[in-house]
């Protein structure tokens, strides 16, 4: 009996950790189905981190298309997505693509070291208390929300924004502009 159970727990965690394996190198694996995909994008007024004394809100945007990425200082995937994020606001022209930071459950001093010492040529603002996050489902930093030039969640993104599931940000992103581009202009937002 110990000899068969001594073989039988190796050769049952060999399917397993297989499938294990498996479900990790997919690049959909960060892609979690939201109920908001679709709905308006919940609004908000937040302070800027640079500048507390302005505020920026989601409709300052209206027209365009708005990445959303809630983030931290004290996450290391959001370092690992910083450079995909910089090449957004390098590649997309800012009227037609806003990529807005959103600093999830961090202070603003940390917040500004980060920026400082990684870089960041987009806003960022400061979500205390989250309660920004709260009606965006967020579970925890990263995590992006796409949002169409109409108000729109088109996508969300759990996760960092790394070479794997880059590609499906720019197509998303890409998508929006193609078909707001094919709007008459009076429909427009």
């Amino acid at each position: 009996m110990r000899k068969t159970l001594a073989w039988g727990l190796p050769l049952l965690a060999i399917p397993i950790l297989g499938l294990l394996a498996y479900g990790l190198t997919r690049p959909d694996r960060y892609v979690l189905p939201s109920a908001l995909i679709g709905l308006p994008a919940p609004q908000f007024r937040l302070a800027d981190l640079q500048d507390p004394a302005d505020t920026l809100s989601l409709e300052r945007f209206g027209g365009r298309v708005v990445v959303l990425n809630f983030w931290a200082s004290w996450c290391g995937p959001c370092v690992a997505e910083h450079p995909f994020l910089s090449d957004l606001v390098e590649v997309y022209d800012p009227d037609d693509v806003q990529l807005l930071g959103i600093l999830y459950q961090d202070t603003p001093e940390r917040g500004r070291a980060f920026i400082e010492r990684y870089g960041g040529g987009w806003p960022t603002v400061i979500d205390p208390e989250s309660r920004t996050a709260i009606p965006y489902g967020v579970y925890g930093p990263p995590e992006t929300f796409i949002v169409s030039p109409e108000g729109a969640i088109a996508y969300k993104l759990v996760g960092p924004v790394v070479e794997s599931t880059y590609p499906a940000v720019r197509a998303t992103i890409d998508s929006l502009l193609a078909s707001r581009d094919t709007l008459p202009l009076e429909t427009r937002r």
